[in-house]
């Protein structure tokens, strides 16, 4: 048994006969305890005088809960798995604050928990604050090259193993409809940098931004909107996240997450990654701060433009109530406590004397809710 060096000067209460099994002989010795309460031990005198005094610290005291049927208590020392000191007498109980407290990790349990506590520290703390600090200095060209790479990466994971990339859909007067409806926002068009959107045809109800200027429309969105103001509403939330550089940070991150689990797991290098990396992306959900900010942008674009702010809110209450908060958009933009607040203020900033008006004409309306139909139409005249 390793003891603890014995403590000089000790004041002790009267003794108290016991037996104390030290690990290292199967038979239980006579022993005398003393409580020495100023050096915060508990002193375990043998009777057999060739053995020295043991000392447990009394924070290190523990009770075994299961004594099959045995009288009084029996204790141990975290310093030493195999020693037990059986106490028939409670009367020492009171010193020895922490004697049903979990025992600290050792050896390997130690440092599956440190290494734990590192991977949580890097992932939820240092990857974060590398990813915003390397965002500023992530060139155009790179991050148009890896929005154009992880957009053909969502397709490919949404369609399936061994099916072709899920379809973008190429109605022309739909996204002619589209890109009206990004001039009367005030988005800048026909530059290098220029937004480039694109829509999916698949049922989820979702839209999401991409390092690179990417805005990505899910076909189930256009579905769901009442009005072309939701869709430009969102839009225009997708803008602010882009103009922000919020996606180039979250996509940072999440490959900096998938760098360290790979180095843990090993499959980070294949399918995993792009899966990991799809779900992280289509279904980001940004800081609080971030989601403020570009609905602050929103807010300031729609009023610009004409269109209420409101319509941010109605967009975002209405899928909530149809869909609840698991779905599609509803994960992407309502994950956040302050929900209720948002659509409040979008409200708010709605000026009741002042007449909005509709980004986009009933008839571009119409060829936008078509725009992945197989049987698209040319652009129809006001």
């Amino acid at each position: 048994m390793t003891l603890p060096p014995e403590l000089p000067h000790a004041r002790a209460d009267d003794g108290i006969s016991s037996a104390c099994f030290d690990g290292d002989a199967p038979v239980p010795q006579r022993v005398t305890l003393l409580v020495d309460r100023v050096a915060g031990v508990l002193q375990i005198c043998p009777k057999d005088g060739d053995r020295g005094t043991i000392h447990w610290p009394l924070d290190e005291i523990r009770q075994l809960e299961d004594t099959a049927g045995r009288d009084g208590v029996v204790l141990r020392w975290t310093g030493d798995a195999l020693a037990r000191l059986h106490l028939r007498d409670p009367k020492f109980l009171y010193a020895m604050p922490h004697l049903h407290k979990a025992v600290p990790p050792k050896g390997r349990a130690r440092l599956a928990a440190w290494a734990i506590g590192a991977v949580a520290l890097q992932i939820g703390v240092l990857v974060p604050l590398l990813a915003d600090r390397l965002a500023t200095f992530v060139p155009p060209a790179g991050e148009r090259a890896l929005g154009e790479a992880t957009f053909d990466q969502i397709r490919a994971a949404l369609a399936g193993t061994g099916l072709p990339p899920l379809p973008v859909c190429e109605g022309e007067a739909g996204l002619a409809a589209f890109e009206e409806m990004l001039v009367a926002l005030g988005v800048e068009r026909n530059t290098e940098d220029a937004i480039k959107l694109f829509v999916l045809d698949h049922q989820m109800v979702n839209a999401f931004a991409l390092p690179g200027g990417y805005v990505v429309f899910f076909r189930g969105l256009i579905d769901a909107a009442q009005g072309p103001n939701e869709v430009a509403a969102v839009l225009a939330h997708e803008v602010g996240h882009v103009v922000n550089r919020d996606p180039t940070r979250h996509a940072l991150r999440s490959a900096g997450a998938i760098g360290i689990l790979g180095l843990l797991f090993g499959d980070f290098a294949g399918g995993a990654a792009v899966l990991f990396l799809t779900e992280q992306l289509i279904s980001a959900r940004y800081s609080q701060g971030a989601e403020l900010g570009a609905d602050e942008f929103a807010y300031g674009m729609l009023e610009d433009a004409g269109i209420s702010p409101a319509a941010l809110g109605d967009m975002f209450e209405r899928l909530c109530d149809e869909y609840g908060d698991a779905e599609g958009v509803v994960a992407h933009f309502l994950s956040h406590p302050t929900l209720t607040s948002r659509i409040d203020k979008s409200r708010a900033i709605a000026r009741p004397d002042f007449r909005y008006m509709d980004v986009i004409s009933d008839a571009q309306w119409r060829d936008l809710k078509r725009v992945c139909a197989d049987d698209w139409l040319p652009p129809a005249a006001d």
